[in-house]
């Protein structure tokens, strides 16, 4: 499972499988486990403004938290994206 990044967010890795590469860009936030039982995603647009498709075991603080992290990098997170996938931002 790729990682955005080796460090954790808000206590939480950030990361998407290369099952769901066939997507939008999309951000999971889990636990050392990195399963997607428990985890948060999150839908990211172009813009870099995150729709939160699933909460997970996150409190509202802390999807905020990666919420304001995504915005601020979401082009470098977009280029690993594109690393495995050949799909766009979420449109909605």
């Amino acid at each position: 499972m790729p990682k955005y990044y080796q460090f954790k967010v808000a206590g939480y890795y950030l990361y998407f499988t290369s099952k769901c590469i066939i997507e939008c860009m999309h951000v999971h936030a889990s636990d050392k486990k990195l399963t997607e039982e428990g985890s948060a995603k999150f839908f990211v647009k172009a813009n870099g403004d995150s729709v939160l498709q699933k909460k997970g075991i996150l409190k509202d603080k802390e999807i905020n938290q990666i919420q304001m992290f995504i915005k601020e990098r979401y082009q470098e997170m977009y280029l690993k994206w594109q690393e495995y996938s050949n799909t766009d931002f979420y449109q909605r």
